[in-house]
């Protein structure tokens, strides 16, 4: 009995049914409008600013779904230095990092492009280029199983094993060619954009086809589905939502590649994408309302307000956790109680604050009345 999917006879047919995410499909499709409109309403340098905040969320949570947590600062400064947003380039200490912005970039540059084994090799060597210990830019060659195993040594599981090295050529050119029949305007277009970036990211997670760096380029290649198939660079990050409910993941992808009848994978898949959607729309909305609260209230406010209220909507849509008090206030402006409070009494008087705890005494807080 074949234990794997593509060592089964149906390989590489996959058979889904969209019967129960039918719903989901007409949100996505609403959603992904929804956000180029409000993206469309944003100030240039605003609109910018939430492209780079969803880009560097894609490239630093791509990488912490592998386990490994590249320099913040470098990422952003190398999509920034690619994007050419950097009047005087900043030094980048962190070749992966670097190498991990410029592959983010590149995705969303070309994701109008045909996919290639020349793009997949150049993205290997953007993502591994400082890597000595395996080959970068080529397929994999080792003889010995390619398995994805987890556990201590000697009480390791083994979750899957890939086809050996010596049928990857044949299985990725095989992979591209659907690839790319697939896409708009091929012989065998998928119309919905979560169904072909999740079948394109099973598919090529399946080959596993490098030494090194297959869960980010498997989510690239998602990323470059999505976009794709939707006809401009899709504002979402799939991984931060991944990563969010990791162990959902694996588990998704493990069960998928046992089969190729992959409902279950498509309905985890078409959820996801959904749910990233979702989270970038939430964000962009904040940002745009963001925007509006600095537009009303700039000129009323002191330094130190500006200070207290730029730091609490660092945090996002969910808000300031526990809200704002005196002794948080004066722990982040170095102010007298005094001033704290009547800074504080004189933002809710302006509506710029609004109440978030009891008013009175210490259990006191508000949040930004955005």
């Amino acid at each position: 009995m074949a234990k794997y999917n593509w060592q089964q006879k149906d390989w590489p047919h996959f058979k889904f049914s969209l019967t129960g995410v039918e719903g989901e499909l007409l949100i996505f499709s609403e959603k992904v409008g929804r956000v180029s409109g409000i993206l469309e309403a944003l100030p240039e340098e605003t609109k910018q600013d939430v492209i780079v905040d969803i880009i560097l969320a894609e490239a630093i949570k791509t990488s912490e779904i592998e386990g490994e947590f590249p320099s913040r600062k470098d990422v952003l400064s190398s999509i920034r230095k690619n994007l050419g947003l950097h009047h005087s380039p900043e030094h980048i200490k962190d070749k992966s990092a670097a190498g991990l912005g410029e592959l983010m970039i590149d995705v969303r540059m070309s994701f109008k492009e045909k996919l290639t084994e020349e793009k997949l090799f150049a993205w290997h060597r953007m993502l591994l280029q400082e890597n000595k210990r395996i080959e970068v830019g080529q397929w994999r060659t080792h003889e010995e199983p390619m398995q994805v195993i987890s556990g201590a040594m000697g009480k390791e599981k083994v979750h899957y094993e890939a086809p050996p090295s010596s049928e990857v050529p044949g299985e990725m050119r095989r992979f591209i060619k659907w690839f790319n029949e697939t896409g708009p305007g091929g012989k065998e277009e998928i119309k919905n954009a979560p169904v072909r970036s999740g079948i394109a990211h099973l598919y090529f997670e399946t080959i596993h086809p490098f030494e090194d760096g297959n869960g980010r380029i498997g989510r690239a290649i998602a990323e470059k589905a999505l976009s794709q198939t939707i006809g401009r660079p899709v504002m979402l990050s799939l991984s931060r939502t991944i990563e969010a409910k990791k162990s959902d993941y694996y588990e998704s992808l493990e069960k998928a590649q046992r089969s190729n009848e992959i409902t279950p994978w498509i309905e985890y898949f078409i959820k996801t994408t959904l749910d990233a959607q979702i989270e970038a729309e939430a964000h962009i909305d904040f940002t745009l309302k963001t925007t509006r609260f600095f537009d009303r209230y700039k000129d009323h406010l002191n330094d130190r307000q500006l200070t207290v209220v730029r730091r609490m909507l660092e945090e996002g849509p969910k808000g300031f956790k526990g809200g704002m008090n005196a002794r948080k206030y004066i722990g982040i402006t170095k102010t007298s109680k005094a001033t704290a409070t009547r800074d504080m009494q004189q933002l809710l008087e302006i509506g710029a604050f609004i109440l978030s705890g009891k008013a009175g005494g210490r259990s006191t807080s508000y949040q930004v009345n955005i």
